[in-house]
């Protein structure tokens, strides 16, 4: 599915996300959510219901921040330490998905600038793709900012590190968070059907285009 405006448009850069898109997505969710989720408990702070585990974290670190600045910051380690290390347990045994360096050196032929995002830590991507800044001059981890997508601070900051506009930018991931980050960016958005999400999961959070992998944007993209 493409719509007709995004097929008119000069893409001039892609921003990826990285787990799901670029790479084998192996992080158990259920797990760290479960982790988490005791790690608020043994705080005292009641379960927070929030779809995603940054943002339980967040919240939980809000409310513990009124009862003592000290005591949230060492909750926010504690919950950071733990999701990094089920993480980086996941990259041990993940990998690019086959096409992935073929698409980024292909890009870079075409002098289409490009750039990666994501939720992932800095040190568990680097174990999945050592190599990935000879490939890649943006990625901006988890580490890198204050507020993660689907804030568009995450996607922003890509964009001023490649000297981009949004207007001829496409972001393309493997969640309707990916989506939803693009839309507060303001840029076109890209689904790919790599990850656990399926084609109307795109559809309901508003893609552009829904591929099969992100590899296929280079017959989309002339």
């Amino acid at each position: 599915m493409a719509s007709l405006k995004i097929k008119e448009t000069t893409i001039k850069t892609i921003i990826f996300d990285f787990d799901g898109t670029l790479a084998k997505l192996n992080i158990d969710f259920l797990q760290m959510r479960e982790a988490v989720r005791e790690l608020i408990l043994s705080y005292g702070v009641n379960d927070l219901q929030t779809d995603y585990v940054l943002e339980t974290i967040h919240g939980a670190a809000m409310i513990l921040n009124r009862r003592s600045e000290e005591y949230a910051k060492k909750f926010a380690k504690e919950a950071n330490a733990i999701i990094e290390k089920i993480e980086v347990e996941a990259a041990n045994n993940g990998e690019l998905f086959g096409k992935t360096k073929e698409l980024l050196g292909s890009l870079k032929s075409r002098e289409i600038s490009f750039g990666i995002i994501s939720r992932n830590c800095t040190k568990a991507i680097k174990m999945v793709f050592p190599d990935i800044l000879s490939y890649c001059p943006v990625v901006v981890c988890r580490d890198d900012v204050e507020n993660v997508k689907p804030h568009p601070q995450h996607l922003n900051m890509a964009l001023n590190k490649l000297g981009s506009s949004s207007q001829n930018t496409l972001m393309i991931g493997d969640h309707p968070l990916d989506i939803k980050a693009g839309r507060n960016a303001g840029t076109w958005t890209c689904g790919v059907l790599t990850g656990r999400c399926q084609r109307h999961d795109f559809i309901e959070a508003g893609a552009d285009l829904i591929l099969p992998q992100a590899a296929d944007v280079l017959d989309i993209i002339k």
